[in-house]
């Protein structure tokens, strides 16, 4: 199976088109609690192809490893990398504020 993805994707870039079906998406509305009555109690979630969805998987793994491998991504960078979050990114900016006051402080 994974010959002929891999020959979809190629042909897809080269050609520089997507498929109708992979622009397609099915809405379904995602209850998350409380009364059912209520809309902000619903989330949208797109229900789109598979074959995008592992395309798009795919693609974004080797993007990412295009980045980490010739160091594009600024340091301070945590979002999106492994091993980095947003709570490793709000605990180094705490650490750095701390340190300013104490630096200021010794002054």
């Amino acid at each position: 199976m994974i010959p002929y993805l891999a020959r979809l994707l190629d042909i897809t870039i080269k050609n520089g088109t997507i498929p109708n079906d992979w622009k397609k998406a099915i809405i379904v509305h995602n209850h998350k609690g409380g009364d059912r009555s209520v809309v902000k109690n619903y989330s949208p979630v797109s229900l789109t192809s598979v074959v995008c969805k592992q395309m798009e998987h795919v693609l974004a793994g080797y993007v990412q490893q295009v980045w980490e491998d010739r160091d594009w991504l600024y340091e301070c960078q945590h979002g999106f990398r492994p091993g980095y979050s947003c709570e490793s990114q709000i605990i180094t900016i705490y650490q750095d504020i701390s340190d300013s006051l104490d630096e200021a402080a010794r002054r």
